[in-house]
């Protein structure tokens, strides 16, 4: 199946400032997939895309089979027996028995042993009394078990057909373990987004080289490559990119024509000395996607052909909450992921807004606390840990990494919400939906 191609107006819109949820409207209805499908072995699919459903050839398991190491037995003989059974055959786990339990006998048998035609109920072997009378093995099995205990029925996790990874799913180790339950031992997924990053501005150092007076190292490329890490992408750094707009119009064609999306960094808002949206006008199309949020205000959507540019501020901060609620999804509905939205807990605020501007969604770092005792009003936990508050991050600047570095997570200021009391319930999006470890 061969990729489709990007609309020349994917990102579209007939609004000066997009709202939040507009925004996300737009790239959900309007992303789709630009990879095409290739087979990848089951030692390397973790975190691709599923590119086709994955659905179970036969039954999982594929035979009645036995949960415990003990005795099994025909439930129809148990009261005519009274429990007491001469022990006919052994059976362990890849060895079918070959013939049918003979009436009034049990089977030894093991975990994951195929049951032999006949037997139904399985007694475990702590509950037994195995002993030899007259040179031949015989078990006492307690009376008590119900018809079927102990046993797995074949197709008991997967019948045959049954869809077990749907087209769209990333794949995390538990779909990678269902696949090879099946024999399979490839996947089809989509082939990696081709994704070039780049930052810009003549005051932007690379790490390790000598500092100079007005410069500022660049820490958005190192910390956007971390967080595309975390994706199935293949990235090319291109690199800091001197105010000129020669090269920067230079690099943005050479990349176009090479990737799938160029993702940058500073140079997005509309000074004299910013030549990425300028840039961009010139060679494709360009969507200044002005967002009512904070940060992230000045963030850039457009493209170049069928390759997508989007412009990230350049505040660290603004530059990370960006990522994490619009490129991130992007990147995984291009890539050809179901679109799926980072999943919100609700939390008791530990802090005080007194006055929040409105018509602006504000995305505020965010610390859990551990609250043991749970909380006074209620309300939704998150983790193990009796988590029922969150508390704010002292200072609000986005220029501020250490709040990014002692953050848990993002809390969500809605924008008709113009003031927060302390006790008021509160969003929060914890950075483990954005696929990044707990601090």
């Amino acid at each position: 199946m061969p990729p489709r191609k990007l609309l020349d107006d994917c990102f579209l819109h007939d609004r000066d400032r997009l709202r939040h949820d507009e925004a996300l409207s737009i790239l959900r209805e309007r992303m789709r997939p630009v990879t095409a499908p290739e087979p990848v072995s089951l030692a390397s699919a973790l975190g691709r895309i599923c590119a086709e459903a994955v659905a179970a050839p036969r039954p999982v398991p594929g035979a009645d089979n036995s949960a415990v190491d003990g005795y099994a037995f025909a439930h129809s003989d148990y009261e005519a027996t009274g429990g007491f059974f001469p022990i006919s055959t052994r059976i362990a786990a890849g060895h079918p028995a070959d013939s049918p339990l003979p009436v009034g006998s049990a089977a030894r048998i093991f975990t994951g042993a195929v049951m032999p035609p006949r037997a139904d109920t399985i007694a475990m072997q702590e509950d037994c009394e195995p002993h030899e009378q007259d040179g031949r093995d015989f078990v006492v099995i307690p009376p008590g078990l119900k018809p079927g205990a102990n046993r797995r029925r074949a197709g008991e996790d997967l019948r045959a057909g049954d869809v077990l990874v749907a087209a769209g799913a990333i794949l995390r180790p538990q779909e990678i373990g269902a696949i090879a339950s099946t024999g399979a031992g490839a996947v089809s997924c989509f082939a990696p987004l081709k994704v070039a990053i780049l930052s810009t501005g003549d005051e932007i150092l690379e790490a390790g080289a000598a500092f100079r007076e007005g410069a500022v190292y660049d820490s958005n490329r190192p910390l956007l490559s971390a967080l595309l890490s975390t994706l199935p992408v293949a990235v090319s750094d291109l690199g800091v990119l001197p105010d000129k707009a020669g090269t920067v119009r230079t690099a943005l064609t050479d990349a176009a024509a090479s990737h799938d999306v160029i993702l940058t960094t500073g140079g997005a808002s509309r000074g004299e000395e910013d030549h990425v949206i300028a840039t961009l006008s010139e060679l494709g199309h360009r969507h200044m996607w002005q967002l009512a949020i904070k940060p992230g205000r000045p963030m850039a959507m457009g493209q170049i052909g069928d390759c997508v540019v989007l412009g990230l501020p350049g505040n660290p901060v603004a530059a990370f909450v960006c990522f994490v609620l619009y490129v991130r999804q992007a990147l995984l509905a291009l890539g050809g992921a179901t679109w799926r939205e980072p999943r919100r807990v609700v939390l008791e605020a530990d802090f005080e807004i007194a006055d929040k501007k409105p018509d602006r969604r504000e995305f505020l770092r965010g610390l859990m606390i551990d609250d043991p005792a749970g909380s006074p009003n209620g309300g939704s936990g998150y983790g193990t840990g009796g988590v029922r508050r969150v508390a704010k991050y002292p200072r609000d600047g986005s220029g501020l990494i250490t709040s990014l570095r002692e953050a848990d997570g993002l809390i969500e200021i809605p924008e008709d919400v113009t003031a927060v009391k302390r006790g008021d319930r509160v969003r929060f999006l914890p950075f483990g939906e954005a696929g990044l470890p707990p601090r």
